[in-house]
C-alpha cells in the first residue's frame, strides 16, 4: 500500500521539481554570473546600488499596493453581494467568464476603448469634448490591471462569507450590535483569512506585471517586470535580469510569511 501511495505523490513530486524547483534554481544560480560568464556578486551590488533600479522597485511595489486596494475595495462589496442575493452561482460564473479569456486579447479589447479613436473618446466626443490621452496613462494601467484581477479577489472572499457561520452573525444582531458593528467585529475577522488569500492571488502577480505595462501603460509604467524583460529579451544581460528575478522570489516569499495563516501561533493559543 505503501509503495503505491508513493507512486500517487510522483507525477505531483515531477511537476513540482522541474517547473518550480529547477527554474527557481536556475535564475538563482545565473544570477551570480555576469555578461562575460565570470562568477560574481557585482549583479546584487548594481542593483542595490543603483537608484535607477531602486525606484523601480518602489514604483513595483506602490503600483501592486494599489491594485490590491482598488480590487479589495471593489470585490469586498460584491461577493458580499454575491452571498446575500439568490442565483448566486450564476453570478459568480458571469465574474469568472472573463479569466477563460487570453490575456494578450483582453489587453488589446482596451487597447481599442482608450485609444484615441476608441470608445470612450467617441462617447466623449457626443459631448463636444475632443480627444483624450486615456492610453498609456497610470489611470488607464490601473484600470486594466483591476479589471483582469477583480476575479481572483472575489473567489476566497467568498469562499470565506460562504463558510460563515450565520448564527454567529444572528446572534450579534440579537445582542444589540448594528449592522457596522456586526460586519468589523464578526463578519470582516471571521473572513480575514478570505481576503489575505485574494492579497496574495492580486499583490504576488501585480509585483511582475509586464505585458500590461508595455502594452497599456506605455513607457509611463516602469517596474521591475518589464526590467525583467528587457534584461532577458533586448540586452540579453541574463545575470542582471535573474538576480531582479530573485529579488522579486524573496520579496513574494516575504508577502506570503506576512499574509499567510499563522497556525502555529493559534495552536500555542489554543493550549
Amino acid at each position: 500500500m505503501r509503495k503505491k501511495q508513493w507512486l500517487y505523490y510522483l507525477p505531483y513530486a515531477l511537476w513540482l521539481i522541474l517547473f518550480v524547483l529547477a527554474p527557481v534554481a536556475l535564475i538563482v544560480y545565473q544570477s551570480f554570473f555576469d555578461i562575460n560568464g565570470h562568477a560574481t556578486l557585482v549583479n546584487y551590488t548594481t542593483y542595490f546600488q543603483s537608484g535607477t533600479y531602486l525606484k523601480m522597485t518602489l514604483n513595483s511595489l506602490w503600483y501592486a499596493f494599489l491594485i490590491t486596494l482598488i480590487t479589495l475595495l471593489i470585490s469586498y462589496p460584491t461577493a458580499y453581494w454575491l452571498h446575500q442575493t439568490k442565483h448566486k452561482q450564476l453570478w459568480l460564473l458571469l465574474i469568472i467568464l472573463p479569466t477563460w479569456i487570453n490575456l494578450l486579447l483582453k489587453a488589446y479589447a482596451f487597447i481599442g476603448i482608450f485609444s484615441q479613436d476608441g470608445a470612450i473618446n467617441h462617447f466623449l466626443g457626443w459631448f463636444g469634448i475632443g480627444p483624450q490621452q486615456i492610453l498609456f496613462t497610470n489611470f488607464s494601467f490601473l484600470v486594466v490591471a483591476t479589471y483582469i484581477e477583480i476575479p481572483f479577489m472575489i473567489l476566497p472572499i467568498f469562499n470565506s462569507l460562504e463558510e460563515l457561520n450565520p448564527s454567529l452573525v444572528n446572534a450579534s444582531r440579537d445582542l444589540g450590535a448594528s449592522n457596522w458593528q456586526t460586519f468589523t467585529k464578526v463578519i470582516l475577522p471571521l473572513t480575514m483569512a478570505g481576503v489575505k488569500a485574494g492579497i496574495q492571488a492580486i499583490f504576488i502577480p501585480s509585483l511582475s506585471l509586464f505585458m500590461l505595462t508595455r502594452l497599456i501603460g506605455g513607457n509611463r509604467v516602469i517596474t521591475l517586470g518589464t526590467a525583467i524583460e528587457a534584461h532577458f529579451l533586448t540586452t540579453m544581460t541574463w545575470g542582471m535580469g535573474s538576480t531582479i528575478a530573485v529579488v522579486l522570489i524573496v520579496a513574494m516569499g516575504l508577502i506570503m510569511l506576512v499574509t499567510g495563516e499563522q497556525k502555529a501561533k493559534k495552536k500555542v493559543t489554543n493550549k
